[in-house]
């Protein structure tokens, strides 16, 4: 680096250029500024082939290099000698003048220094500093300070110098030159050391970041153009702090993730190194160290054009562990993250979709939430993002236990349903795809939480039918909303209406006991219709007081009465609405209190009680959809339903909203549509209309006579030639709006009457259904007349003739299209019966006295009242169904509760356990019904204990839920009514035990009291009853129920009071039944708070000589009712023995050869016979056994098919119990061939279960102890070998084990690995 005339030139003059003067201290600065531009300019001019000059200016480059220009204080002169300097570098490179490295380190700092002037674009000097600045860029002057040993302090200097003087006001040159500058130092270098790296790097952490948005730029291009030289070196810097921990060796040790996620949104390549090492910080023992990676690696694989998951998919799978880490905030950081990644890359959501359903199932509320959050937000930006798996995650969550996580899926999928199926902002399909929704949503108003119902109302009037829309946009909503609803979702839909009506005529009623007189009647009467108003608001504690503070504010304020009045009149439009409830809420409304729970509270009343869908003029614009339908011109096919859909459904809706707004009906012009609807040939839409009009035509007579004209001819010809549904209620109608209803109706009842023909069924069930309901309208005119028409058409020549014979298929239930028209006829004639009785409302003729007799002749003969076995097994059903119906019905009225004696309720409660599933099924669902009105006396309720034996799984759970919704609403109306205490025994729910015990002492199944497997049945149907009833020990009713059953042990059967063995078995019942109580309560030996009454119905009156204190269970009998152990069996009982759950036993059922076998047979060894019929019925009970299947196939122990004949197989089918049952019975038919492979055998009679002899028939008496009425019982097999009969294995679906939710909860926590 020396010139060989160096040292020459140095002891020589130094020349200066042409015209330049020597530069000394002597002059003034302006002086020197001056002839420095002379020299600037020179050197500007010369290039590296001026050997001459070259040689002739050395001296004047070293003098430059001198103190007295370096350190002049002169910036001016700084700046002229910079450029001298940086001209020196460019002619003599690439040698330069300067021999010391020590001086050379000198300029190359005083030239750095004077790049701080390059932050100055206005300065008049910038040209100059942008031309040191191209002149050092051009000629990579720095690299000469490779050779220097401490070249790292002059390169840190540098950079951090052109960091801090870029700004927004440099061009696109100078951010160039200031790359090329620092890009040759990085790539020309031997490597970039810790301390330059910081310098660069520090540019991209956030607050650095957000001071110089120029220089973070400018850091960025540079790595992006050095990546290939610098990667090495970020590699070795994050090696060392994440791995080996050394946060000392920089600065930014504590930025780290910072700088991952910066570099990576530069260039990926930056990290080529680094990304294995942060998934080895994702397995970090420290949860916040894996939070810290988790948050970095969510912003790098959920950024917009990001491919790190593609591309490094091992990392992608360990983030994706990361999803069930055991720490909450790394878990709620994964599901955050997801939403991001489902809306920048689609294609991840396969891979995301099994994590996040594991987190919507999370232990943790904020994290199920956040997995909605997440799901919906994806949505909402395009539902492609999500597919049907992730909304599904929603669906589920809709029903989570916290209502936090419950409201947000509920409200995002409202947001979906409005955006897509309401706006169609995506078109058809994607509307399509979500069509489910408005299902769902509607479906939980079933919740029995007051908040989600409120919800669901709140997302109807804002989402499903915005109230906002004008009337017309509104009802079309409406309209074609109700036509592509799900059955269930409209009865939602129907029930929120019935409870906004319920809740306006509640406010109605108080408002009206305001205008009374104050008194204490009243206060208490105000007290009532606040607590039912509380239960209709969310927190009934809070509610309480809120509306007793309302209703203070109702009783002092006149103008508030008048407002909400106006509110809930039936004549308030929807506009009048609005405005009456922005005056309401401005009336209690306090500025200085913004919170205001009390108005929150309000608001939700008037929200539900505001008409805000409906009035007249909504009415008029469902009318007019649906006329039309009628004609064809509405959009009915663009929306997705047919035009006959379209028009049944409006008419659905019309007739819904006639029941909560009937005043809206009313004009000439509804009712002129209704009458066209009228004459429609759809059945179902003719009904509706009848329907409207009864409901809402109370003033058609008065005001539109000409719709009263044609109306009464349609309603008598649809009485007469209608449907029966349609005959039903053109008769109501009627009566309902017509002031001359009797002559009307008798000009109906008198024709039907004389032209009834048992010889044609089929024009015999429209009216039928039409006298009835006459009967039972108007029993003062028609009574009298009808009781003739009873006695000799409906019972003797009707239900007492079988003219046809029917189907010999071997169905337990067929559809009603296959029933035959006189079991039609017969079914609506037991319901005239009834209907006639309940009109008449007493039993002084004694009629009900020989109706219950015929309906209990029908059970008893197992539906088959005339025994010539004309009817078929499935009519047989049809007809079983309708006595117990009817026995249930007359029930309702207390006149004919009082003389259904004993043995009837029995008959009638045994339908439950009838063998045919959908008898069971329709008769548990109306007493259901019946006992949630309170319309049934409370020992009906004893009924559902008969279902513990029923072997579908399903129907069980459906009884107990009604046992849970029937106590609830018995306990719930003795709180809200004083009065029910002075009659407890018929209301409160524990005094069903006393029923259930003497019904359960009188079932037919139970005929040996010390048998192990019948008192296993016993306890399944007292426990059935009893651990809904001893749920909670409210009143110390734990001692009342042992202190009830005691004092039963001290009386004794009423029905049959002398009978030893009757009494026994009630006993037996007893001891069961405190056995139970005692074994799962501790505290039922308290004292009794109150002393049982027990019905005189059923017990006889306590006799103070008779003390009843033996002990009717042997210790035996009380072992296995404890520990469920089996009895010992003979050695090939068990070989075939169908394998249970530990300590349960195989549900089985007696059968009636059980009572009526003798000793001598029951000493006899078990036959290889008899064994197989145990193992067919054990088969049968498999899965491959369906409901009411008459002739299962089994394999017998040889491996071969064999098909029973039909009476030996009627050992395994029971009603109410066998085979383990199939829901859906309709495939249950006899296999062609079933019977032809049994060998010719005598058949014995099959024997009846307790049937009396005709004599007594005839009286409607059955046999006080009988084996059985009502419940079908099984045959004996034929067996040639003589050997008696081996009742068949029925198998009860055992309950799910509880270790299984342990094992899941178990697996659950398994998951949340670190």
């Amino acid at each position: 680096m020396e010139f060989p005339q160096q040292q020459k030139a140095a002891e020589g003059k130094i020349t200066y250029p042409p015209g330049v003067k020597e530069i000394t201290d002597k002059i003034s600065n302006d002086e020197v500024v001056k002839r420095l531009k002379m020299v600037v300019k020179t050197f500007m001019d010369m290039d590296q082939d001026s050997e001459d000059e070259k040689q002739q200016y050395l001296a004047l480059a070293l003098h430059l290099a001198s103190e007295f220009f370096l350190r002049n204080p002169n910036k001016d002169v700084r700046l002229l000698v910079a450029c001298c300097l940086a001209d020196i570098f460019r002619i003599y490179a690439p040698e330069a003048p300067y021999t010391s490295h020590d001086k050379l380190k000198d300029i190359f700092l005083f030239i750095t220094r004077q790049l701080k002037g390059l932050e100055d674009t206005k300065s008049p000097q910038f040209n100059r500093y942008f031309y040191l600045l191209e002149n050092l860029a051009w000629v990579k002057s720095y690299n000469i300070c490779f050779e220097l040993e401490d070249c790292n302090e002059i390169f840190i200097q540098l950079f951090k110098t052109l960091f801090s003087v870029i700004n927004t006001s440099h061009n696109q040159k100078v951010q160039m030159h200031m790359l090329d500058l620092m890009s040759s130092i990085i790539t020309e270098g031997d490597g970039v050391t810790q301390e330059l790296l910081d310098t660069i790097l520090i540019n991209l952490i956030p607050a650095h970041k957000n001071l110089n948005k120029q220089a973070y730029d400018l850091a960025k291009v540079l790595l992006k153009r050095t990546v290939q030289t610098i990667e090495t070196c970020i590699a070795n810097f994050f090696n060392q702090v994440l791995v080996l921990g050394k946060s000392s060796v920089s600065d930014l040790s504590e930025h780290v993730f910072d700088l991952i996620q910066e570099l990576f949104a530069t260039d990926p390549l930056l990290l080529l190194s680094v990304m294995p090492q942060l998934e080895f910080k994702l397995k970090s023992n420290d949860g916040e160290e894996r939070l810290a990676v988790v948050r970095l690696l969510a912003k790098l694989f959920g950024a917009r054009d990001s491919e790190l998951a593609n591309q490094n998919r091992p990392l992608w799978q360990c983030f994706l562990g990361r999803f069930n880490d055991i720490h909450v905030p790394v878990r709620l950081e994964c599901v955050k993250f997801a939403s991001h990644c489902l809306m920048n890359h689609p294609d991840l959501a396969k891979d995301l979709t099994d994590y996040l359903k594991v987190r919507s199932h999370d232990p943790e509320e904020a994290i199920r939430h956040d997995v909605i959050v997440t799901i919906i937000n994806a949505g909402k930006k395009d539902l492609n993002l999500v597919n049907d798996q992730l909304l599904g995650f929603v669906r589920e969550r809709t029903l989570d236990k916290r209502w936090r996580v419950r409201k947000e899926a509920m409200m995002g999928l409202a947001q979906l349903f409005k955006k897509y199926c309401l706006h169609h902002e995506a078109g058809k399909e994607s509307a399509q795809k979500i069509s489910w929704i408005k299902d769902k949503l509607l479906h939980i108003y079933y919740q029995n939480s007051i908040d989600d119902k409120l919800l669901v109302e709140k997302i109807f009037a804002q989402y499903m039918v915005p109230h906002s829309l004008e009337t017309e946009e509104k009802m079309k909503c409406l309209y074609y909303l109700y036509a592509c609803l799900d059955p269930n979702a409209v009865k939602a839909l129907n029930e929120m209406w019935k409870c906004q009506n319920m809740l306006r005529s509640v406010v109605r009623e108080l408002l009206d006991l305001h205008k009374l007189p104050l008194s204490e009647a009243n206060t208490a009467a105000m007290f009532g219709k606040l607590l039912t108003i509380t239960k209709n608001l969310p927190d009934p504690g809070k509610a309480q007081d809120f509306m007793k503070k309302f209703n203070q504010v109702l009783g002092e304020d006149e103008k508030l009465r008048s407002l909400l009045d106006q509110l809930i009149s039936p004549t308030c439009s929807c506009k009048q609405a609005e405005v009456c409830v922005r005056e309401i809420t401005r009336k209690l409304t306090f500025p200085k209190q913004p919170a205001n729970p009390f108005l929150e509270m309000v608001k939700f009343l008037l929200e539900r009680i505001a008409p805000v869908h409906i009035d007249s003029e909504a009415i008029s614009s469902l009318v007019k959809l649906l006329n039309r339908s009628i004609e064809g011109t509405a959009d009915d096919d663009d929306e997705g339903v047919t035009p006959d859909t379209a028009i049944r459904s409006g008419l659905e809706l019309l007739k819904v909203l006639s029941f909560t707004h009937p005043t809206s009906f009313h004009s000439a012009e509804t009712y002129e549509s209704l009458l066209q609807c009228l004459k429609m040939e759809d059945d179902k839409v003719a009904e509706a209309a009848i329907q409207i009009f009864r409901n809402t035509g109370q003033k058609i007579e008065a005001e539109l006579p000409h719709i009263r004209s044609t109306l009464i001819p349609i309603l008598h010809h649809k009485a007469k030639r209608g449907t029966p549904h349609q005959a039903k209620q053109a008769v109501h109608c009627i009566h309902a709006i017509f002031h001359n209803k009797e002559v009307q109706l008798a000009q109906i009842f008198e024709p039907l009457s004389r032209s009834l023909n048992g010889d044609v069924p089929e024009q015999l069930i429209t009216p039928l259904v039409s006298l009835g309901h006459i009967s039972m309208l108007a029993p003062d005119q028609f009574a009298s007349p009808m009781k003739s028409i009873v006695a000799n058409f409906i019972v003797k020549d009707l239900l007492m003739n079988d003219r046809s014979i029917g189907n010999k298929v071997g169905k337990l239930w067929s559809s009603d299209e296959e029933v035959s028209p006189e079991v039609l006829a017969k079914v609506q004639a037991i319901k005239l019966l009834v209907r006639w009785l309940l009109g008449m409302k007493n039993n002084q003729s004694k009629s009900a006295n020989s109706t219950l007799r015929l309906l209990s002749a029908m059970l008893v003969s197992e539906g088959d009242l005339t025994e010539q076995k004309k009817i078929s097994k499935s009519d047989m059903s049809r007809l079983r169904l309708a006595a117990g119906g009817a026995i249930m019905k007359l029930a309702q009225e207390p006149c004919y509760h009082d003389i259904i004696t004993p043995e009837q309720f029995q008959l009638c409660g045994l339908v439950i356990n009838d063998e045919c599933y959908q008898v069971r099924q329709i008769f548990a669902q109306k007493l259901h019904m019946a006992l949630a009105k309170l319309l049934l006396p409370l020992e009906y309720m004893a009924v559902f204990a008969l279902c513990a034996k029923d072997p579908v799984k399903e129907r069980r759970a459906h009884a107990r839920q009604c046992l849970l919704k029937n106590i609830s609403v018995r306990r719930e109306y003795i709180k809200q009514n004083p009065v029910a205490h002075e009659k407890l025994p018929s209301l409160l729910p524990e005094y069903v035990v006393p029923y259930m015990i003497h019904l359960l002492a009188h079932d037919p199944d139970f005929t040996k009291p010390q048998d192990f497997d019948q008192l296993r049945d016993l306890k399944e149907c007292l426990w059935f009853m009893l651990e809904v009833l001893m749920t909670k020990n409210e009143n110390n009713s734990h001692a009342f129920l042992r202190k009830m059953v005691e004092n039963i042990k001290q009386t004794k059967d009423a029905q049959a009071p002398d009978d030893p063995k009757a009494n026994e078995k009630l006993y037996v019942v007893c001891d069961v039944a405190l056995f139970v109580i005692v074994n799962k309560s501790t505290s039922c030996h308290l004292d009794s708070p109150k002393d049982p009454v027990l019905p005189t119905k059923f017990f006889t009156p306590p006799d103070k000589d008779f003390v009843n204190d033996k002990e009717f269970l042997s210790m035996e009998a009380r072992t296995m009712l404890l520990t469920g152990k089996p009895k010992a069996s003979p050695v090939l009982a068990t070989v075939n023995k169908p394998l249970t759950v530990a300590g349960r036993r195989p549900y089985t059922k007696s059968t009636a050869s059980e009572g009526s076998v003798s000793m001598s047979g029951l000493s006899e060894p078990i036959s290889p016979v008899g064994n197989r019929a145990r193992v067919a019925g054990a088969e049968a009970a498999g899965p491959g056994a369906s409901e009411n299947e008459e002739n299962p196939v089994s394999k017998a122990d040889g491996g071969k098919k064999e098909s029973s004949s039909e009476t030996g197989q009627a050992s395994v089918k029971k009603r109410g119990a066998g085979a383990t049952q199939s829901p859906h019975p309709e495939n249950n038919v006899i296999p062609d061939g079933a019977t032809a492979a049994v060998t010719p055998t005598p058949v014995p009679t099959k024997p009846r279960r307790g049937r009396p002899p005709k004599s007594l028939t005839a009286g409607g008496a059955t046999s006080a102890g009988g084996a059985g009425r009502g419940r079908k019982r099984a045959a004996p097999t034929p067996d040639n070998t003589g050997s008696p009969t081996v009742e068949p294995i029925t198998i009860k679906i055992p309950k799910q084990p509880e270790a299984d939710g342990k094992r899941a909860t178990t697996q659950r926590q398994m998951d949340l690995q670190r």
